[in-house]
């Protein structure tokens, strides 16, 4: 059976939840009165992206504060559902404790998963037994990132055996991609036409990405925050020099780009 939950934490688990609910009271903060779901959602979104920041940047104090952040968006989205009584803050503990333990039979029960790879089928056996109904893409958000939303389609179809052979057809499609990009830019194709030929590039380079076992997210972020740095040292370098980049000509900032990726 599971072990038993950190006593410490518990009880700073409920101090927190005796907060937001003093807060949402009609004694409490107007502000935090005068929320509700929709209001939350883009906190609840930008409290996410700061703890992967945070990770990022293995800035470990950072995450111990953005992870509390979370947790408050956490607890007010709960709150706020305990006051239209519709669950609480334990209805969605007790989610997903059961579900842990369900879901892990090699753990907790008879079964047994040598790998990830194990586990990840049993999981996917076990979810196809709860929702029986449901179709293999269903559960997957379609309020993803577009990038995370692609990895886990193409995940989904793979594990049911919708997938390229190895990493040189799916290289191969790729370049087919690109060509088809081409000729729809060489013929004037609509902007719609445009759009689709790049979704698909986008799409096949994240199945790549899965053939290699990269993360693409987390690829994309790392490129993301190269070009940050090495940007910001082509304008730190032209403030020197009493420029801007507008101020300066491709020819100067092509130069300090190389220097940046000598640093």
């Amino acid at each position: 059976m599971p072990s038993e939950p950190n006593p410490s934490a518990g009880s700073r688990f409920e101090r927190l939840v005796g907060i937001m609910a003093r807060l949402r009271s009609p004694e409490g903060c107007p502000w935090d009165r005068k929320q509700d779901f929709d209001t939350i959602k883009s906190y609840l979104l930008e409290e996410t992206y700061e703890a992967l920041d945070a990770i990022d940047a293995r800035d470990w104090p950072g995450l111990k504060e953005e992870l509390g952040d979370l947790l408050l968006e956490v607890v007010f989205l709960a709150q706020m559902a305990a006051e239209a009584g519709l669950f609480g803050i334990e209805d969605s503990l007790d989610s997903i404790n059961e579900k842990l333990v369900r879901r892990h039979p090699h753990v907790f029960g008879e079964g047994t998963a040598e790998t990830p790879e194990d586990v990840k089928q049993i999981w996917g056996e076990i979810k196809a037994v709860e929702k029986p109904e449901a179709g293999l893409l269903d559960s997957i958000p379609r309020a993803l990132p577009a990038l995370v939303e692609a990895a886990q389609i193409s995940s989904r179809a793979a594990g049911a055996g919708f997938d390229w052979e190895n990493a040189d057809q799916v290289l191969e499609k790729l370049d087919e991609e690109v060509e088809e990009l081409e000729d729809a830019r060489r013929t004037s194709a609509p902007h719609e036409h445009l759009e689709l030929e790049i979704g698909d590039i986008l799409f096949t380079i994240v199945n790549v990405a899965r053939f290699l076992r990269v993360d693409p997210e987390q690829a994309l972020r790392r490129t993301n925050r190269k070009f940050r740095d090495r940007f910001s040292y082509v304008e730190a370098r032209l403030k020197e020099a009493g420029k801007t980049p507008r101020d300066a000509t491709l020819a100067e900032m092509e130069a300090l780009w190389q220097e940046a990726k000598q640093g």
